[in-house]
């Protein structure tokens, strides 16, 4: 099997995992429910395109992006 096929299906992967893991957060902020894991919650959620969520998103899709223009 080609590298750039496995690569293609790991990114793909990754890329929708991604997304829907800022998709979830997204939705959670704007129905203003608040995950709080650690105890140490603030009262207001956090800006969803400022978590890392959403720079894994993007880069994922970059190299995403990036396979297909390769193959």
């Amino acid at each position: 099997m080609d590298i750039l096929w496995i690569q293609f299906w790991v990114l793909l992967g990754g890329t929708l995992f991604a997304w829907f893991n800022f998709g979830s957060e997204l939705l959670n902020w704007k129905k203003g429910k608040i995950k709080c894991r650690s105890g140490r919650c603030s009262i207001k959620a956090p800006n969803p395109f400022l978590t890392p969520c959403f720079g894994g998103a993007v880069f994922f899709t970059a190299a995403f992006i990036l396979n297909l223009l390769l193959s």
